[in-house]
């Protein structure tokens, strides 16, 4: 589902890959039959945790499993919506503030953006697993070898972005067919937002690969102050308070590379003070280096992450192009009823995320054991959690679409396209959750094969012929289909060929 925002679409792209590759997941490029001994051993007894290691392991016999996932999922939801609600406030400070010619050319620019993203994204959502692994083993040493290879690649792969994306920006906006009339504010914004590639790069990977050591309270913070910080400044540079500058369109770009470099300040402390493995202590820096062994199990947990997301965002542009063929009454409802299923799909993507994590700690701890119940816990919690907003979108649909539309008869056909879609998050839910789990073994290559494929060849056939059919709520149809196709497979593979593996640890 699509945000509106720059800020916004990067957080659900975010997470929504690392449900269905990790997350909110993600592993291994392939089965994990024979990977390098470098990088998978036999998983190992639970190891004494060295007196560096100031948590406990996220999962005790003691603490009943729902327990668990609601600490580490609480932060998480809250990180979610934060980030959606600061991405619509940006929205309308540049809509409202400077005009609707300033939101196109914000917006022209993400599809550049998302490209490069995706790696990233990718990355992070790898070493969150193997980050997870090895702190649910005690081994420090091995959390900032896979937190000190990622965020190097990371930086490494921002400067690229940065030189490349600084030159070339006009060139490759002109070429996503940009209007004339825009071009020169798109250029200047997304000059900007490029050459801040290193740190916004960092920033995605650090917030990840907290989730790893079973951190969700720290990036909840940090988003905090990232957003408080823009919230204050776009406005500012946009009205020139203060005696600031008026930059127009380019204020948000700047606004959000100031309140990064703010959080991430802040970040670097507070990893300190709670005496994090992956604060910036000396030890971490001399693991700023790349370790080709991780770096490679990393990409092959990871790449298939960011593949995953440019289908999600080929089929999301195939089936707007079918929307858009009704009008534009049609889009508007489609852009409403995609607003109210991202809030409604939050809590299946972040248990989905939680037990991929959880599920790579148990491994890491030599508790393979746990990992039915980690699975199962999700699936019930996704069913209570995902389950009570599906009921409470069905009775509350008409005013929900009001808050985004005020023609009747577009309400009409929101409110009818969300009754035909709405319940089938519970079924995504659930997908998400079986394929978190296999990723966080390192078994990648099937489950995401499987994503993928009811994508390209359920989802957008079905769209196409049932539109032909019965009109646009055909589209519609698409959804619970591709759903379904994903859940049957999943559980198949789950259960006929994954449960009969071996489980090794990746690092």
């Amino acid at each position: 589902m699509k945000n509106q925002t720059l800020g916004a679409d990067i957080s659900a792209l975010d997470h929504k890959l690392e449900t269905d590759v990790c997350e909110e997941d993600v592993r291994v490029a392939g089965e994990i039959a024979a990977p390098p001994a470098t990088v998978a051993d036999p998983v190992p007894p639970l190891a004494t945790p060295p007196a560096s290691a100031h948590r406990r392991p996220p999962m005790s016999d003691g603490i009943p499993l729902w327990k668990t996932f609601i600490a580490f999922l609480a932060p998480m939801l809250l990180s979610n919506i934060l980030q959606s609600l600061s991405g619509t406030l940006n929205n309308v400070y540049v809509g409202q503030m400077i005009g609707v010619g300033a939101l196109a050319a914000v917006s022209s620019f993400f599809p550049i953006l998302f490209f490069f993203i995706a790696f990233t994204i990718g990355l992070g959502a790898g070493a969150s697993v193997l980050i997870g692994q090895a702190w649910g083993a005690r081994d420090i040493g091995k959390v900032k070898s896979v937190a000190g290879t990622t965020l190097t690649v990371g930086v490494a792969f921002g400067v690229l972005v940065a030189i490349f994306g600084g030159t070339f920006t006009g060139p490759m906006l002109k070429a996503l067919g940009t209007p004339a009339d825009i071009l020169l504010e798109a250029t200047l914004y997304a000059r900007i937002m490029m050459l801040a590639g290193p740190g916004l790069f960092m920033f995605l990977l650090s917030t990840a690969m907290l989730r790893g050591v079973g951190d969700t309270v720290t990036p909840l913070y940090t988003l905090l102050i990232s957003t408080v910080v823009g919230l204050l400044v776009t406005p500012a540079l946009i009205r020139g308070w203060g005696g600031l500058p008026q930059l127009g369109v380019a204020s948000g770009a700047v606004a959000s590379v100031l309140s990064m470099l703010v959080a991430m300040v802040w970040l670097a402390f507070r990893l300190r003070k709670i005496k994090s493995p992956l604060a910036p202590d000396a030890e971490f820096v001399q693991k700023l280096r790349i370790n080709l062994p991780i770096l490679k199990t990393v990409l092959k947990v990871g790449v298939p992450t960011g593949v995953q997301m440019i289908v999600i965002s080929l089929a999301e542009v195939a089936l707007l192009s079918m929307v858009n063929s009704y009008g534009s009454n049609a889009t508007a409802a489609y852009g409403a009823v995609n607003q109210v299923v991202a809030y409604v799909q939050f809590p299946a993507i972040s248990i989905a995320i939680t037990a991929s994590i959880l599920g790579a700690q148990a491994i890491g701890a030599g508790r393979s054991d746990k990992l039915g119940a980690i699975a199962r816990t999700g699936l019930l919690m996704n069913l209570a959690l995902t389950g009570v907003l599906v009921v409470l979108g069905y009775l509350f649909s008409r005013h929900l679409m009001g808050f985004f539309i005020t023609s009747g008869p577009v309400i009409d056909l929101a409110q009818t396209l969300l009754h035909i879609m709405l319940w089938s998050s519970i079924i995504f839910g659930m997908a998400s959750v079986l394929s978190g789990i296999m990723r966080a073994s390192g078994s990648v290559l099937v489950p995401t094969a499987i994503s993928i494929l009811c994508i390209a060849l359920v989802e957008v056939p079905v769209a196409w012929f049932m539109s032909h059919r019965i009109g646009i709520n055909g589209i519609w149809i698409a959804y619970p289909a591709a759903f379904i196709a994903m859940l049957g497979l999943q559980t198949a593979y789950y259960r006929l060929v994954w449960k009969k593996k071996s489980i090794r640890r990746l690092v």
